[in-house]
């Protein structure tokens, strides 16, 4: 696409901010909404709407190329992330679920769920990828050292016996007479079945004519069929609904696409590396031509206030410190506010002096009176306060300030700029130099300020000799003293941080120990979209019938995107967004747990370290050995931030009672998870996730306090299923045909994971199946034998946990809203039967 397709981009997000903004912003405080559902609403409709903005401005982040507007499209682009983050937690908070349904809501918008899909910006990865390469290769440098496969190939490599050969030699002999004499036999036998049933059928009584006709009707009524078939595959193919099995994946327009917006993040980078060199050379030449002039013009400008100012008072000013903005500060325009402030100032500053020291009791005591009248106003305040109006109000917005900064500034100087004469999109010129004027404004008034704080000192100097007076050092050294004290006060906080165990150590040096140790583990490449699941279409009408429903996989590649991906890609989103310390994956085997772990690491590029209880067990031994190694684990992952800490199978860690035969020592990290979970700061872009297969057989109150938020993992159902079919069938390389009853298969695996499913198609689709697929096209009926050897997950095992999840705080919460709405309903009708008497 063009450079104009992503400025409408632009433009339009642009458009719909505007309108938000004057729903966020209003010009009277919104009264509170009493009603929960449509509160939820109301703000479901802006959480949607501000997805679409974040597609919008993730697209075009991803593909313009000029470098000035890049910088402005990513301050809008973390601020439409950090709202959507924050809505999600109003959502959640009216709701009490983690899972929302806006059926109602994309039926007004007249949109798609396609159109709401949470996109992953590409920034998290692209704008680090030099960094992560290194990384990667010295985690690559690391593990060949170690050489964690020296073992396995020493085994495979022993040297085979005589007599093991001899045997081997003699099995697959055998093997292959078996098989001939087993096919010579059965055309013998095929070959007697033949001249037995041409004995019994004895001559042929048909006419010739009357049996070629029958040749001919089968013969046509064959080749018509294969024709309609051919046809069929030929206009599915055309329209788009099949594949094309013969066009090369170079002359696709997917290909194609993807190549072109390659090209266009080179052409970023380059013209990146021109502005980066346009801001030197530009502030040179400014400092070069227009430097000397702005220096003259600030020169007279301060000695005309020093003349100004000694013919009002009749002596020469105190120049202004550096702290307080130094000469800035003389010609800086006040606003009115400021201008009344100075007047009441020095209004008070001429009672003092006229008024009497006798007074001063009398003063005090009405000051006092005045304070006693105040805090009774401050009580009456606070309980107007606590006598608010009930409903529910959105909370103070962290990223709303910076939507409206990012939204003013696009329309000062983006919206309606004429770039015709820049068609490769390369940076402005002009917009550069209004910045670095600024900035070479403020060192040449360095440089003027130490010029005539000499030249001040001089004509003070000069003054005094004459009038015989002394210079006022009392003042300055009072200064010095003020600034000892506050440098006194800092060294008293960095007091209070906790012990440094390896302050003598360097970060490599532990990341090294850490990869040795098997903590630090490499990650797999798996991206969110690998993670198939389609849309709940029945979840609004389940949850209005208050039937509350098992999210679809979509759902929770949803709410995992909100809660793992999107605050830790982003410093700037991750210090003012709603903070998720630790996140928790329950759900039975095979539903994707720790593939969602390593799609949280591969989106945002981030460190994984592994501290499950089988692969901790026996390294660091002891208590002191433990906290040295929670403490390298948390240092090395704040300094390599982004990082995801991964507890496998974490409700062992919380068990009620620890087999005698466990060898892992699963509740080692009871105490010392929680504590290292609660010292994590805003600043620190890691997250703890757990996953758990049996969360039922621990300590709820235990667990729960630990992970943050839970996020339930359900079996796929009927549309994920057929997605899944589809689309694994063609990643092992099969073809999908008419054949092939797709629909027939997702109903009969109910109940099967995709691991499980995964696991049939392997078993199915092999290398010499897939090379007969031309002759003999794959049907639903192969797929049965291999999934009848695999248990798939029952109902009881999903109802278990179903009922483990609805005594778990959130659940609970929603239960006792319910509960509290039923109330209120029965009072209304009450009172609605009482009038009516």
């Amino acid at each position: 696409m063009s450079h104009d397709t992503y400025n409408t981009l632009w433009k339009q997000a642009h458009t719909t901010i505007t309108d938000l903004l004057e729903i966020e912003q209003p010009e009277e405080p919104p009264k509170p909404e009493r009603d929960r559902l449509t509160a939820f609403q109301n703000v479901a409709t802006m959480y949607v709407r501000y997805i679409q903005i974040f597609r919008k401005l993730e697209s075009s982040y991803d593909q313009i190329v000029h470098p000035q507007k890049r910088r402005v499209l990513r301050h809008v682009l973390d601020g439409a992330i950090g709202r959507i983050l924050e809505l999600k937690g109003e959502l959640t908070g009216l709701e009490f679920s983690e899972f929302h349904y806006f059926d109602d809501i994309l039926s007004d918008l007249k949109l798609t769920p396609n159109d709401i899909e949470m996109p992953i910006p590409k920034y998290f990865t692209l704008e680090r990828s030099k960094i992560l390469k290194d990384r990667e290769k010295l985690l690559g440098q690391i593990l060949a050292k170690l050489g964690p496969q020296d073992k396995d190939l020493k085994e495979e490599e022993k040297p085979m016996s005589l007599e093991e050969s001899i045997r081997i030699i003699q099995v697959h002999e055998r093997a292959r007479q078996g098989r001939l004499r087993a096919k010579f036999m059965r055309e013998i036998r095929m070959q007697e079945e033949r001249e037995r049933q041409a004995a019994n059928r004895g001559a042929p009584t048909i006419e010739p004519d009357t049996a070629a006709i029958r040749i001919q009707k089968v013969w046509k009524g064959f080749a018509q069929r294969k024709r309609t078939k051919r046809e069929r595959e030929e206009e599915m193919m055309f329209i788009g609904m099949t594949p094309l099995p013969g066009q090369p994946a170079k002359n696709t327009p997917q290909f194609l696409a993807t190549k072109t917006e390659s090209a266009r993040r080179v052409t970023q980078e380059e013209h990146e590396r021109e502005y980066q060199q346009a801001l030197v050379t530009i502030k040179e030449k400014l400092r070069e031509v227009e430097g000397p002039e702005m220096k003259e013009s600030m020169q007279d400008q301060i000695r005309q206030w020093f003349i100004e100012v000694r013919d009002a008072t009749g002596k020469f000013p105190d120049y202004p410190d550096e702290d307080e903005g130094g000469s800035a500060m003389i010609f800086k325009e006040k606003t009115p506010e400021e201008v009344e402030a100075e007047m009441a100032a020095k209004a008070e500053e001429k009672g003092k002096k006229k008024g009497k020291k006798g007074k001063k009791g009398k003063k005090s005591g009405k000051k006092k009176g005045k304070k006693g009248k105040k805090g009774k106003k401050g009580k009456k305040g606070g309980d107007d306060e606590e006598e608010e109006e009930p409903g529910f109000k959105l909370a103070p917005s962290q990223f709303v300030p910076a939507l409206a900064e990012g939204n003013t500034q696009f329309q000062g100087v983006w919206k309606e700029r004429d770039e015709s004469d820049n068609f490769s999109q390369k940076h402005d010129a002009e917009l550069i130099k209004e910045d670095k004027r600024k900035e070479v404004e403020g060192e040449v008034r360095l440089q003027v300020d130490e010029l005539m704080r000499e030249e001040l000192k001089n004509l003070k100097a000069a003054v005094e000799r004459d009038k015989g007076k002394k210079g006022k050092k009392g003042k300055k050294s009072g200064k010095k003293k003020k600034k000892k004290g506050k440098k006194s006060g800092k060294k008293g906080k960095k007091g209070k941080k906790e012990k440094d165990l390896t302050a003598d150590r360097t970060i490599e040096s532990l990341y090294e120990e850490l990869v040795q140790e098997g903590i630090l583990v490499r990650c797999p490449k798996v991206h969110m979209s690998d993670y198939l699941g389609e849309y709940s279409y029945l979840g609004t009408t389940l949850r209005t019938a208050n039937i509350e429903p098992m999210p679809s996989l979509h759902d929770v590649r949803r709410v995992v995107t909100e809660y793992g991906i999107l605050p830790l890609g982003s410093q700037a989103v991750h210090e003012q967004a709603p903070l998720v310390k630790s996140l928790l994956l329950t759900g039975p085997r095979g539903t994707g747990k720790k593939m969602l772990v390593h799609a949280i690491c591969t989106e945002t590029g981030a460190n994984l370290f592994d501290l499950t209880c089988t692969n901790i067990a026996g390294k660091y031994p002891g208590k002191s050995g433990l906290a040295m190694m929670m403490h390298m684990v948390f240092k090395v992952a704040r300094q390599l931030q982004p990082s995801v800490i991964f507890v496998g199978d974490a409700e062992k860690t919380f068990l009620k009672k620890v087999p005698k035969t466990d060898p892992t020592d699963p509740k080692r990290l009871k105490k010392d998870l929680p504590k290292a979970i609660k010292g994590m700061k805003a600043e620190d872009r890691i997250v703890v996730i757990g996953t758990s297969r049996q969360p039922f057989d621990c300590e709820l109150k235990a667990l729960t306090g630990c992970y943050q938020k839970i996020v339930l993992i359900p079996r796929p159902d009927y549309a994920s299923r057929f997605l899944m079919w589809q689309s694994m069938i063609q990643k092992g390389q099969g073809i999908l045909t008419n054949h092939l009853d797709v629909s027939s298969l997702s109903k009969v695996t109910d109940g099967y994971t995709p691991a499980q499913m995964w696991t049939a198609i392997q078993q199915v689709l092999t290398d010499r199946r897939i090379q007969q697929l031309s002759k003999r096209p794959l049907t639903s009926v192969e797929f049965i034998s291999p999934l009848a050897r695999i248990d798939p997950i029952y109902k009881e095992e999903e109802e278990a946990f179903k009922d483990w999840f609805e005594i778990t705080p959130l659940s609970k919460a929603k239960a006792a809203a319910m509960a509290e709405d039923d109330e209120d309903d029965e009072d209304d009708k009450n009172k609605k039967k009482g009038k009516k008497k």
